[in-house]
C-alpha cells in the first residue's frame, strides 16, 4: 500500500471553516463576557479597557489551543474537513499553539495578506503556517 502525502487545504475552504468558527467564537466570547459581568456586578465595561481585551483574546486562544492540541480540529475545521498537523509529524503541542495563534494574528494585520500569501506560496502556506511550521491539511472523507 503506497502512503499518500496529505492535501493542503485550499484558501475558500479555510475561509468556510473561519466563518463557523467565528460564529462559535462569538457564542463563547458572549458567555466569557456575561461571566466576567456576574464578578463585575453587571457594571459595563468601559471601551477599549486593556484588561478586557486581554482577556477576550486569551479566551479566544484558550478556544483555538483547546481544539488544536485535542485532535487539531476545530468544530468549523472539523465541519470541513480540516486539520492543522506540526510538518514534524505528531500532535500540537500548547506551546505550538500559541505561536499558529499569535501568527495568525499577525497574518490578519496587513489587510489579510498572510492569509492570501498562500496562493503565491509554492507550497500553498500561510504566514502563520510558516511560523509556526504547520500546516492545515485536507482530510479524507468519512466512510458510511
Amino acid at each position: 500500500m503506497v502512503a499518500c502525502s496529505p492535501t493542503n487545504a485550499g484558501l475558500l475552504r479555510r475561509l468556510a471553516a473561519m466563518v463557523y468558527d467565528s460564529l462559535l467564537l462569538f457564542s463563547v466570547l458572549f458567555f466569557a463576557t456575561l461571566v466576567l459581568l456576574l464578578f463585575n456586578g453587571a457594571r459595563a465595561i468601559p471601551p477599549n479597557e486593556p484588561l478586557y481585551t486581554s482577556y477576550l483574546i486569551g479566551v479566544s486562544f484558550l478556544y483555538f489551543g483547546w481544539f488544536w492540541t485535542h485532535g487539531g480540529q476545530t468544530l468549523g475545521m472539523r465541519a470541513w474537513r480540516l486539520r492543522i498537523e506540526p510538518e514534524t509529524g505528531g500532535p500540537v503541542s500548547w506551546k505550538l499553539a500559541l505561536v499558529r495563534f499569535g501568527s495568525a494574528i499577525l497574518s490578519w494585520l496587513p489587510l489579510g495578506a498572510g492569509y492570501l500569501w498562500m496562493l503565491i506560496d509554492r507550497r500553498g502556506l500561510t504566514w502563520h503556517d510558516r511560523l509556526s511550521g504547520t500546516m492545515v491539511i485536507l482530510t479524507p472523507k468519512a466512510k458510511r
